[in-house]
Protein backbone atom coordinates (compact mmCIF):
# COMPACT_ATOMS: atom_id res chain seq x y z
CA UNK A 1 0.00 0.00 0.00
CA UNK A 2 1.47 3.97 -0.92
CA UNK A 3 1.80 5.86 2.02
CA UNK A 4 -1.41 7.61 2.75
CA UNK A 5 0.54 11.07 2.92
CA UNK A 6 1.69 10.89 -0.07
CA UNK A 7 5.66 11.15 -1.69
CA UNK A 8 5.99 14.40 0.42
CA UNK A 9 6.55 14.83 4.07
CA UNK A 10 4.36 17.94 5.68
CA UNK A 11 6.80 20.53 6.40
CA UNK A 12 3.81 21.50 9.71
CA UNK A 13 4.91 18.10 10.80
CA UNK A 14 8.49 18.58 11.00
CA UNK A 15 8.94 19.20 13.85
CA UNK A 16 8.02 15.98 15.18
CA UNK A 17 10.81 14.52 13.51
CA UNK A 18 13.11 12.70 15.65
CA UNK A 19 17.12 14.89 15.75
CA UNK A 20 20.28 11.96 16.11
CA UNK A 21 19.45 8.99 18.49
CA UNK A 22 21.65 9.84 21.08
CA UNK A 23 19.76 13.51 22.08
CA UNK A 24 16.13 11.74 22.27
CA UNK A 25 15.81 12.06 25.74
CA UNK A 26 17.27 15.15 25.93
CA UNK A 27 14.81 15.96 23.40
CA UNK A 28 11.92 15.07 24.98
CA UNK A 29 8.26 14.27 24.01
CA UNK A 30 6.71 16.28 21.41
CA UNK A 31 3.35 18.08 21.25
CA UNK A 32 0.23 17.38 18.39
CA UNK A 33 -1.71 20.18 19.86
CA UNK A 34 -5.41 19.83 18.74
CA UNK A 35 -9.00 21.71 18.74
CA UNK A 36 -12.50 21.33 18.34
CA UNK A 37 -11.84 22.93 14.58
CA UNK A 38 -9.70 19.92 13.69
CA UNK A 39 -12.29 17.13 14.57
CA UNK A 40 -14.03 16.33 10.95
CA UNK A 41 -17.15 14.14 11.71
CA UNK A 42 -18.72 14.90 7.86
CA UNK A 43 -17.69 14.85 4.15
CA UNK A 44 -15.40 11.98 4.21
CA UNK A 45 -15.87 9.68 1.84
CA UNK A 46 -13.94 7.06 -0.03
CA UNK A 47 -12.89 7.71 -3.48
CA UNK A 48 -14.31 5.59 -6.37
CA UNK A 49 -10.84 3.72 -7.05
CA UNK A 50 -10.87 2.54 -3.26
CA UNK A 51 -8.69 0.35 -2.24
CA UNK A 52 -6.10 1.02 -5.59
CA UNK A 53 -4.68 4.22 -4.15
CA UNK A 54 -5.28 7.27 -1.53
CA UNK A 55 -2.06 9.50 -2.27
CA UNK A 56 -4.96 11.98 -3.98
CA UNK A 57 -6.71 12.22 -0.88
CA UNK A 58 -6.68 15.20 1.34
CA UNK A 59 -3.95 14.96 4.80
CA UNK A 60 -5.23 16.60 7.70
CA UNK A 61 -2.56 17.96 9.89
CA UNK A 62 -2.96 14.89 12.08
CA UNK A 63 -2.37 12.52 8.89
CA UNK A 64 0.95 14.54 7.72
CA UNK A 65 2.23 14.64 11.49
CA UNK A 66 1.52 10.62 12.07
CA UNK A 67 2.93 9.16 8.55
CA UNK A 68 5.84 11.56 8.69
CA UNK A 69 7.23 10.50 11.98
CA UNK A 70 6.11 6.98 11.25
CA UNK A 71 8.44 7.00 8.21
CA UNK A 72 11.22 8.33 9.73
CA UNK A 73 11.27 5.32 12.52
CA UNK A 74 11.09 3.04 9.51
CA UNK A 75 14.38 4.65 7.93
CA UNK A 76 15.74 4.34 11.41
CA UNK A 77 15.07 0.97 11.74
CA UNK A 78 12.87 1.28 15.17
CA UNK A 79 10.56 -1.86 13.94
CA UNK A 80 11.15 -5.34 14.17
CA UNK A 81 10.72 -5.96 10.18
CA UNK A 82 10.40 -3.51 7.22
CA UNK A 83 6.69 -3.39 6.15
CA UNK A 84 6.82 -3.65 2.49
CA UNK A 85 3.19 -2.91 0.58
CA UNK A 86 1.33 -5.86 1.47
CA UNK A 87 -0.04 -8.65 -0.77
CA UNK A 88 -3.72 -7.61 -0.40
CA UNK A 89 -6.94 -9.89 -1.71
CA UNK A 90 -10.68 -9.32 -1.44
CA UNK A 91 -11.58 -12.94 -0.83
CA UNK A 92 -14.98 -13.66 -3.23
CA UNK A 93 -18.34 -13.60 -1.31
CA UNK A 94 -21.19 -11.56 -0.09
CA UNK A 95 -19.07 -10.53 3.28
CA UNK A 96 -16.19 -8.73 1.69
CA UNK A 97 -13.05 -9.55 4.21
CA UNK A 98 -9.91 -8.10 2.69
CA UNK A 99 -7.38 -10.54 3.51
CA UNK A 100 -3.28 -9.29 3.99
CA UNK A 101 -0.31 -11.80 3.77
CA UNK A 102 2.02 -10.69 6.28
CA UNK A 103 4.43 -13.13 7.20
CA UNK A 104 6.63 -11.33 9.37
CA UNK A 105 3.90 -9.89 12.00
CA UNK A 106 3.39 -13.72 12.65
CA UNK A 107 7.32 -14.57 13.07
CA UNK A 108 8.31 -11.42 14.54
CA UNK A 109 5.98 -9.94 17.25
CA UNK A 110 6.21 -10.14 20.89
CA UNK A 111 4.80 -12.88 22.58
CA UNK A 112 1.92 -12.46 24.80
CA UNK A 113 1.85 -12.25 28.65
CA UNK A 114 0.83 -14.86 30.65
CA UNK A 115 -3.12 -13.38 31.38
CA UNK A 116 -5.35 -15.50 33.26
CA UNK A 117 -7.94 -13.00 33.69
CA UNK A 118 -9.48 -10.15 31.70
CA UNK A 119 -9.26 -7.91 34.94
CA UNK A 120 -5.68 -8.57 35.43
CA UNK A 121 -3.85 -6.02 37.33
CA UNK A 122 -1.16 -4.16 35.90
CA UNK A 123 2.27 -5.91 36.79
CA UNK A 124 5.42 -3.50 35.82
CA UNK A 125 8.21 -6.58 36.08
CA UNK A 126 6.11 -7.64 32.88
CA UNK A 127 6.77 -6.24 29.67
CA UNK A 128 4.90 -2.48 29.31
CA UNK A 129 5.19 0.96 27.37
CA UNK A 130 7.36 2.10 30.24
CA UNK A 131 10.31 -0.01 29.49
CA UNK A 132 10.07 1.27 25.18
CA UNK A 133 12.95 3.26 23.44
CA UNK A 134 12.39 7.04 23.39
CA UNK A 135 12.51 6.86 19.81
CA UNK A 136 9.26 4.66 19.76
CA UNK A 137 7.05 7.82 20.64
CA UNK A 138 5.95 9.92 18.03
CA UNK A 139 4.01 12.62 20.28
CA UNK A 140 1.91 13.49 22.50
CA UNK A 141 -1.52 14.18 21.45
CA UNK A 142 -3.31 17.12 23.63
CA UNK A 143 -6.21 19.04 23.09
CA UNK A 144 -6.60 22.86 23.30
CA UNK A 145 -8.96 24.06 25.77
CA UNK A 146 -11.71 20.73 25.82
CA UNK A 147 -15.15 21.94 25.59
CA UNK A 148 -15.96 18.76 27.39
CA UNK A 149 -14.56 16.90 30.09
CA UNK A 150 -10.39 17.78 30.39
CA UNK A 151 -8.42 14.91 27.92
CA UNK A 152 -5.61 13.16 30.00
CA UNK A 153 -2.42 13.36 27.70
CA UNK A 154 -2.17 10.31 25.21
CA UNK A 155 1.15 9.21 23.60
CA UNK A 156 1.47 8.19 19.97
CA UNK A 157 3.88 4.89 19.80
CA UNK A 158 4.99 3.33 16.86
CA UNK A 159 3.94 -0.39 17.08
CA UNK A 160 7.22 -1.94 16.71
CA UNK A 161 5.23 -4.87 14.69
CA UNK A 162 2.80 -3.42 12.45
CA UNK A 163 -0.33 -5.17 11.09
CA UNK A 164 -0.72 -2.09 8.28
CA UNK A 165 0.94 1.30 7.56
CA UNK A 166 0.75 3.98 10.39
CA UNK A 167 0.43 1.17 13.01
CA UNK A 168 0.52 3.03 16.01
CA UNK A 169 -0.73 2.52 19.69
CA UNK A 170 -2.46 5.46 22.04
CA UNK A 171 -1.65 5.23 25.14
CA UNK A 172 -2.73 7.47 28.43
CA UNK A 173 -0.13 8.17 30.81
CA UNK A 174 1.87 5.39 30.48
CA UNK A 175 3.69 5.80 33.86
CA UNK A 176 0.23 5.31 35.65
CA UNK A 177 0.83 1.96 35.00
CA UNK A 178 -3.05 1.31 33.75
CA UNK A 179 -4.17 -2.31 33.00
CA UNK A 180 -5.40 -3.08 29.96
CA UNK A 181 -8.70 -2.07 30.78
CA UNK A 182 -11.22 0.33 28.73
CA UNK A 183 -11.54 3.87 30.38
CA UNK A 184 -13.73 6.70 29.09
CA UNK A 185 -10.75 9.29 28.50
CA UNK A 186 -8.91 6.64 26.59
CA UNK A 187 -12.01 5.67 24.36
CA UNK A 188 -13.00 9.78 23.70
CA UNK A 189 -8.91 10.08 22.57
CA UNK A 190 -9.09 7.03 19.83
CA UNK A 191 -12.73 8.91 18.39
CA UNK A 192 -11.16 11.67 18.15
CA UNK A 193 -8.33 10.13 16.40
CA UNK A 194 -10.43 9.18 13.72
CA UNK A 195 -11.89 12.35 13.60
CA UNK A 196 -8.65 13.86 13.30
CA UNK A 197 -7.71 11.75 10.36
CA UNK A 198 -8.96 13.25 6.51
CA UNK A 199 -8.83 9.24 5.41
CA UNK A 200 -11.61 7.29 5.62
CA UNK A 201 -9.73 3.66 6.01
CA UNK A 202 -7.94 5.35 9.24
CA UNK A 203 -9.56 3.08 12.24
CA UNK A 204 -9.06 2.56 15.56
CA UNK A 205 -9.85 -0.62 18.66
CA UNK A 206 -9.28 -2.14 21.78
CA UNK A 207 -8.52 -5.88 22.97
CA UNK A 208 -9.34 -6.99 25.93
CA UNK A 209 -7.53 -9.26 28.22
CA UNK A 210 -8.48 -12.37 26.88
CA UNK A 211 -9.50 -10.78 23.64
CA UNK A 212 -5.54 -11.05 22.12
CA UNK A 213 -4.43 -8.27 23.96
CA UNK A 214 -1.18 -9.18 24.37
CA UNK A 215 0.56 -6.79 26.49
CA UNK A 216 -1.35 -5.56 29.93
CA UNK A 217 -1.08 -2.06 29.95
CA UNK A 218 -3.91 0.10 28.48
CA UNK A 219 -3.65 1.26 24.99
CA UNK A 220 -5.36 1.30 21.86
CA UNK A 221 -4.29 0.46 18.19
CA UNK A 222 -4.38 2.50 15.29
CA UNK A 223 -3.79 2.29 11.88
CA UNK A 224 -4.70 2.88 8.20
CA UNK A 225 -6.22 0.66 5.66
CA UNK A 226 -6.68 1.43 1.70
CA UNK A 227 -10.00 -0.56 1.55
CA UNK A 228 -13.97 -0.38 2.82
CA UNK A 229 -14.62 -2.84 5.62
CA UNK A 230 -18.30 -4.70 6.11
CA UNK A 231 -18.77 -3.57 9.56
CA UNK A 232 -19.10 0.62 7.83
CA UNK A 233 -22.04 -0.01 6.30
CA UNK A 234 -23.67 -3.10 7.57
CA UNK A 235 -27.52 -3.51 8.53
CA UNK A 236 -28.66 -3.29 12.00
CA UNK A 237 -31.35 -3.26 14.40
CA UNK A 238 -32.39 -1.08 17.44
CA UNK A 239 -32.01 -3.19 20.91
CA UNK A 240 -33.73 -0.05 22.64
CA UNK A 241 -36.05 2.40 22.31
CA UNK A 242 -33.97 5.39 22.54
CA UNK A 243 -31.54 3.91 19.79
CA UNK A 244 -28.41 3.67 21.76
CA UNK A 245 -27.18 0.29 20.63
CA UNK A 246 -28.10 -1.88 18.02
CA UNK A 247 -27.20 -5.02 17.00
CA UNK A 248 -25.10 -5.49 13.94
CA UNK A 249 -26.25 -8.55 12.61
CA UNK A 250 -24.12 -9.38 9.41
CA UNK A 251 -21.36 -11.67 8.99
CA UNK A 252 -18.57 -12.08 9.75
CA UNK A 253 -19.35 -11.30 13.66
CA UNK A 254 -22.65 -10.35 15.42
CA UNK A 255 -21.90 -7.37 17.38
CA UNK A 256 -23.27 -4.64 19.46
CA UNK A 257 -23.15 -1.01 17.44
CA UNK A 258 -23.44 2.30 18.52
CA UNK A 259 -23.19 5.50 16.95
CA UNK A 260 -22.63 9.32 17.03
CA UNK A 261 -22.50 11.84 14.11
CA UNK A 262 -19.50 13.65 15.67
CA UNK A 263 -18.44 15.76 18.38
CA UNK A 264 -20.67 17.54 21.33
CA UNK A 265 -23.21 15.74 23.50
CA UNK A 266 -23.78 12.96 21.47
CA UNK A 267 -20.20 11.36 21.34
CA UNK A 268 -20.34 11.83 25.36
CA UNK A 269 -23.34 9.72 26.05
CA UNK A 270 -21.77 7.32 23.10
CA UNK A 271 -18.55 7.37 25.22
CA UNK A 272 -20.48 6.92 28.48
CA UNK A 273 -22.78 4.05 27.19
CA UNK A 274 -19.41 2.31 25.22
CA UNK A 275 -18.06 2.25 28.63
CA UNK A 276 -20.81 1.00 30.81
CA UNK A 277 -21.14 -1.99 28.91
CA UNK A 278 -17.21 -2.32 28.56
CA UNK A 279 -16.89 -2.46 32.54
CA UNK A 280 -20.24 -4.80 32.58
CA UNK A 281 -18.02 -7.57 30.26
CA UNK A 282 -15.02 -7.11 32.42
CA UNK A 283 -16.74 -7.76 35.35
CA UNK A 284 -18.21 -10.63 34.36
CA UNK A 285 -15.20 -11.98 32.93
CA UNK A 286 -16.19 -11.90 29.34
CA UNK A 287 -13.57 -11.16 26.66
CA UNK A 288 -14.05 -7.98 23.96
CA UNK A 289 -12.86 -6.18 20.96
CA UNK A 290 -13.96 -2.86 20.22
CA UNK A 291 -13.70 -1.62 16.37
CA UNK A 292 -14.33 2.65 15.93
CA UNK A 293 -14.51 3.24 12.41
CA UNK A 294 -16.23 5.92 10.14
CA UNK A 295 -19.37 4.96 8.97
CA UNK A 296 -23.15 4.57 8.11
CA UNK A 297 -26.38 5.40 10.32
CA UNK A 298 -27.60 2.49 11.99
CA UNK A 299 -30.27 1.14 9.95
CA UNK A 300 -30.55 -0.77 6.95
CA UNK A 301 -27.22 -2.11 5.08
CA UNK A 302 -25.61 1.31 3.23
CA UNK A 303 -23.14 2.06 0.45
CA UNK A 304 -19.14 2.36 2.53
CA UNK A 305 -19.47 6.00 0.74
CA UNK A 306 -21.96 7.30 3.43
CA UNK A 307 -19.56 7.78 5.91
CA UNK A 308 -21.55 10.16 8.03
CA UNK A 309 -20.79 9.38 11.25
CA UNK A 310 -18.60 6.63 14.02
CA UNK A 311 -19.33 3.21 14.45
CA UNK A 312 -18.24 1.92 17.24
CA UNK A 313 -18.78 -2.06 17.65
CA UNK A 314 -18.25 -3.98 20.71
CA UNK A 315 -18.25 -8.14 20.47
CA UNK A 316 -18.05 -9.94 23.49
CA UNK A 317 -15.72 -13.52 22.53
CA UNK A 318 -14.98 -16.82 24.16
CA UNK A 319 -11.78 -16.00 26.39
CA UNK A 320 -8.43 -16.44 24.68
CA UNK A 321 -5.26 -17.05 26.67
CA UNK A 322 -1.74 -17.19 25.40
CA UNK A 323 0.35 -17.88 22.01
CA UNK A 324 -2.10 -19.07 19.23
CA UNK A 325 -0.73 -20.64 16.42
CA UNK A 326 -3.35 -22.72 14.95
CA UNK A 327 -5.48 -21.32 11.75
CA UNK A 328 -4.56 -19.27 9.15
CA UNK A 329 -5.12 -15.79 11.25
CA UNK A 330 -5.80 -14.99 14.89
CA UNK A 331 -9.18 -13.22 15.56
CA UNK A 332 -9.04 -9.60 17.26
CA UNK A 333 -10.13 -6.46 16.48
CA UNK A 334 -9.17 -6.35 12.81
CA UNK A 335 -10.21 -9.70 11.85
CA UNK A 336 -13.96 -9.15 13.48
CA UNK A 337 -14.13 -6.15 11.57
CA UNK A 338 -13.18 -7.96 8.00
CA UNK A 339 -9.35 -6.82 7.97
CA UNK A 340 -7.47 -10.36 8.46
CA UNK A 341 -3.86 -10.02 8.63
CA UNK A 342 -2.70 -13.45 7.15
CA UNK A 343 0.65 -15.56 8.59
CA UNK A 344 1.33 -17.59 5.78
CA UNK A 345 1.40 -17.91 2.28
CA UNK A 346 0.12 -21.20 1.92
CA UNK A 347 -3.08 -20.11 3.93
CA UNK A 348 -3.37 -16.88 2.34
CA UNK A 349 -3.29 -18.88 -1.10
CA UNK A 350 -6.01 -20.97 -0.21
CA UNK A 351 -8.70 -19.09 2.19
CA UNK A 352 -11.84 -19.04 1.29
CA UNK A 353 -14.75 -16.70 2.87
CA UNK A 354 -16.07 -19.83 4.54
CA UNK A 355 -13.35 -20.74 6.46
CA UNK A 356 -12.74 -17.55 7.56
CA UNK A 357 -16.33 -16.84 8.82
CA UNK A 358 -16.19 -20.15 9.98
CA UNK A 359 -12.47 -19.25 12.25
CA UNK A 360 -14.39 -15.98 13.33
CA UNK A 361 -17.34 -17.68 14.67
CA UNK A 362 -15.46 -20.60 17.02
CA UNK A 363 -14.55 -17.28 18.31
CA UNK A 364 -17.52 -16.25 19.78
CA UNK A 365 -19.67 -16.73 22.63
CA UNK A 366 -22.43 -19.54 22.51
CA UNK A 367 -25.85 -17.88 21.44
CA UNK A 368 -27.50 -18.38 24.80
CA UNK A 369 -24.40 -16.28 26.55
CA UNK A 370 -24.76 -13.90 23.73
CA UNK A 371 -28.76 -13.37 24.56
CA UNK A 372 -27.30 -12.73 28.51
CA UNK A 373 -25.50 -10.50 27.60
CA UNK A 374 -27.44 -8.51 24.93
CA UNK A 375 -30.05 -8.37 27.68
CA UNK A 376 -27.73 -6.76 30.47
CA UNK A 377 -26.72 -4.04 28.15
CA UNK A 378 -30.00 -3.12 26.96
CA UNK A 379 -30.91 -2.57 30.53
CA UNK A 380 -27.45 -0.90 30.90
CA UNK A 381 -28.57 1.21 28.40
CA UNK A 382 -32.27 1.88 30.32
CA UNK A 383 -30.36 3.27 32.98
CA UNK A 384 -28.88 6.31 31.03
CA UNK A 385 -32.56 8.39 31.38
CA UNK A 386 -32.30 7.44 35.38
Amino acid sequence: MAAPDGSQDSQEASYLLLPNPEDWEEQGIPDFVYGQKDLVGKGIQWPGNAGLTLDSLPRSRFDSALCSAWRQRVELGLFRYRLEDLQTQILPGSVGFVAQLNVERGVQRRPPQNIQSVRQEFDPEQFNFNKIRPGEVLFRLRQREPEGPKQEDILVLINVSPLEWGHVLLVPEPALGLPQRLLPGTLRAGLEAVLLSLHPGFRVGFNSLGGLASVNHLHLHGYYLAHPLPVEGAPSTPLDPKGYIHLLQALPAPGFLFYTSGPGPDMEGLIRRVCRATDYLSNHEIAHNLFVTRGAPPGPASSSAGLTGLRVILWARKSSFGIKESGAFNVALCELAGHLPVKTSQDFGSLTEAAAVALIQDCLLPQARVEEVQAALVALMAQEEL
